[in-house]
């Protein structure tokens, strides 16, 4: 496989993965670390660039994370900076990964299986004591974003051995980083202090929601929407896969978080464009809902997580307009993912199972695309 294409197929992949305000220590405490740990991250990137030709767009694509991790956290919205954040983890960790080949390159799938054992002892341990550990001082979108991030770290790994195999060592290397640094970030996670931390709900199996997500957008794809929205599908497909995995292993804030990404992408196939009009309308809805969740004696910060992403789309730190897609997202936030997100605090209706016979069909998919 060529190397224009290999990245082309890596870039899709990472494409597919991108308010109220805490209490005023927690909110200090927690920005704190997150501001240094850009800024870590950032020096990183100047003392030791990524040059290597297929590694450094990769490397390009984690800088725009952190700049938008920064700008996010200098408005305030940590929990979206945080976001960004692990994403800019994530990138950065896979491309130096993929660009530190030169020992894999000589000394071919031995030398990477080594590599790749070394990796799979660490994520091991890490994924262990993530599974063991107690969240009761965490906001619930700290967790979720943990949970999400530590759910993926092991499936990637794999996936890097998988592309080792299948096409050349090397080619297996991205993942690995990926998948370490999914892991760090959700180590990070779980170093952020916070303080008088509201409480929240019991977090359950989001299953049936699952599967009825499932047989909805089952029913969506379509033509000629399949085919015009591929890249949707393949990007909602990716995420109700991550929340059946998570759910499965009981990070349960985890899937939560990735059950609400879902229903974002399934309620952009078929949300029309905003006028001025109802953009004026939405900010309005926006700011209603905001002093709603600041009302609220509750953890809802997984809720406003979505709520500073709607906010940051709709209302860009460089003054620039958004596009229609962004008016588009902030809408289907407000009116599909919110309700979701209220629904899942309450106690699980199973799911009416269709009669008569039915076949089983097992769709193999690459990890998160």
């Amino acid at each position: 496989m060529k190397a224009h294409n290999r990245l082309s197929i890596r870039l899709l992949i990472l494409g597919l993965l991108v308010s109220p305000s805490l209490p005023a220590a927690a909110e200090h405490s927690a920005a704190s670390q997150i501001s240094a740990e850009i800024a870590r991250l950032q020096q990183s990137i100047k003392d030791k660039p990524v040059t290597d030709k297929d590694a450094a767009p990769i490397a390009t694509m984690a800088q725009d994370a952190l700049k938008a991790s920064a700008a996010a956290a200098n408005a305030g919205q940590v929990y979206l900076a945080l976001e960004k954040l692990g994403q800019a983890e994530d990138l950065l960790q896979g491309a130096r990964t993929a660009a530190d080949k030169a020992q894999v390159e000589k000394g071919g799938l031995p030398a990477f299986q080594s590599q790749w054992n070394n990796a799979s002892l660490r994520l091991s341990a890490l994924d262990k004591e993530a599974h063991a550990r107690q969240w009761n001082d965490s906001p619930l979108a700290v967790r979720a974003l943990a949970e999400a991030a530590q759910g993926k770290a092991i499936p990637l790994l794999e996936g890097g051995q998988g592309f080792a195999v299948a096409t050349a060592p090397k080619d297996g290397l991205f993942y690995v980083g990926q998948a370490e640094g999914e892991a760090h970030f959700a180590t990070f996670c779980a170093s952020l202090k916070f303080a008088g931390t509201q409480p929240g709900f019991a977090l359950r199996s989001l299953l049936p929601e699952l599967q009825a997500l499932q047989q909805k957008v089952t029913a969506a794809f379509q033509p000629p929407q399949s085919i015009e929205l591929h890249t949707r599908f393949i990007a909602l497909n990716s995420q109700i896969k991550l929340a059946q995995e998570l759910d499965s292993t009981r990070f349960y804030a985890g899937a939560l978080y990735a059950y609400m990404e879902a229903t974002r992408h399934y309620g952009m196939l078929r949300e029309p464009p905003l006028d001025a009009a109802k953009q004026a309308a939405l900010k309005q809805d926006l700011a209603a809902e905001r002093k709603k969740l600041a009302a609220s004696s509750a953890d809802n910060s997984l809720a406003q997580l979505f709520i500073e992403r709607a906010e940051s789309s709709t209302a860009h730190p460089d003054g620039s307009a958004p596009t229609a897609d962004e008016w588009r997202g902030a809408r289907v936030i407000l009116d599909q993912v919110l309700p979701a997100y209220y629904a899942a605090q309450k106690p699980t209706t199973p799911l009416e199972q269709a009669s008569g016979k039915t076949v089983d069909i097992t769709l193999v998919r690459w990890p998160y695309t």
